[in-house]
This record gives C-alpha cells, structure tokens and sequence, in this order.
C-alpha cells in the first residue's frame, strides 16, 4: 500500500491499518477513511470542535460505500484513535485543558505574535490581514499546545489590553496601507496588459483566404 505520509505518520498509518476497523476496509476505502481523520484531527486543532464535520463526512463517506453513516462514524473514530492515539474527544479536551493553563509568557507570545503581523503584510507579497492573522495563530498555538481559536482569542485580548484597540481595525488599516497598493497596481498591470494584447490583435493582418 503506497502513502504519502513522513516516516513517524507512516508507523501511525501502519498501525492504523491493521487495527480491527482498518483491516475491514479496502485499501482505497482505508486511504479515503485516513485522509477524513485528518481533516478532522485540523478542525480539532483549529476550532475545538469536530461533531459537525465528522458528521458531515461520516455521510459523505457512507454515500458511495456498503455502510451507513453510523458505521461510517464508528470507523472513522476507531481509525482517528489508531493514528493519532487518543480520541478525538481526548484531542480536544487536552487543547482546552492547555487554554486554561496557560504559561505566565503567553501574553509576550501573543503580542511577538501581532508584531510577525505587521512585517508579513507590509513586506509579504500582496498578504492580507486575515492570511497573516490566521498563520501566526497557527504558530502560536502550536507552540502554546492550544487550538488556532484560543490562540486568536489571545492575540486580540492581548492586543485589546496594550494598544487599547482592536486587532482587527489595526490589522485592515495595514491592509489599506500596504496590501491594498499592491493589489491596484496588479490590476492596472493586467488591464494595461490586456490592451495591449487587444492592440497587437488588431495590428496583426489577416491571412488571405485562397481563391
């Protein structure tokens, strides 16, 4: 069976496959079923939540296969717990335990974290705020073991409490400074591009047709 899976994931996957709910599926299925488990595992880490998406993939899964969405749950559960070694329950209780214990350096993380912001979009290549906001939340909640939102929730309450203001107004008026600029010049070089294409279609001089 070919992955694409790092050598340490491939152990996981291995294992996985050979558990009692991996060995009843084909290896197509298998392969599907894993991918699933982890877009769930990124929406646990994201958001903390995983019920609405599993269950929405448990039906998707279901729809083109020989089981129903319950079994289709119960397999995808069963191989979330053989990859990664917990549930996905004990996934996300374990990022909110780490949320409510935060270390005494977190806030100085955060606010590292808002600076990172400032330097992606002033010098990033044509970045939006929301594209710089969401990967240094991404960072900052790996480096704190939380969820992506409680790392976004303490980037704006940090932020909220030194700057009196909000992320969010700071962030689009960077946006407006810097982004935007680089967004209107693309657009005048496309259009100043296609006229010029739309120029030399005209000058070019058509073929004669034989009599």
């Amino acid at each position: 069976m070919n992955n694409i899976y790092a050598p340490k994931e491939n152990e996981r996957v291995a294992h996985a496959r050979e558990s009692f709910s991996g060995r009843l599926l084909t290896d197509n299925q298998f392969q599907e079923a894993i991918a699933i488990t982890g877009i769930l595992e990124n929406e646990i880490r994201k958001s903390g939540t995983f019920k609405e998406k599993l269950g929405d993939y448990s039906h998707a899964f279901s729809r083109t296969e020989k089981f129903d969405a319950m079994k289709a749950e119960t397999t995808l559960r069963d191989l979330f717990k053989a990859r990664t070694g917990q549930s996905m329950n004990e996934l996300r209780e374990h990022l909110m335990d780490r949320e409510e214990q935060l270390p005494e350096n977190a806030p100085e993380q955060a606010k590292q974290a808002t600076r990172e912001i400032h330097g992606m979009i002033k010098d990033g290549n044509k970045m939006p705020f929301y594209r710089a906001y969401d990967y240094q939340a991404s960072n900052l909640a790996g480096e704190l073991g939380i969820t992506n939102a409680g790392a976004k929730r303490l980037m704006t309450e940090t932020f909220r409490a030194e700057a009196d203001g909000e992320l969010y107004d700071w962030g689009k008026d960077l946006e407006e400074k810097y982004y935007r600029p680089q967004i209107e010049a693309e657009k005048q070089e496309r259009q100043a591009q296609s006229r010029s294409n739309s120029n030399q279609s005209r000058k070019r001089p058509r073929s004669r047709q034989p009599a």
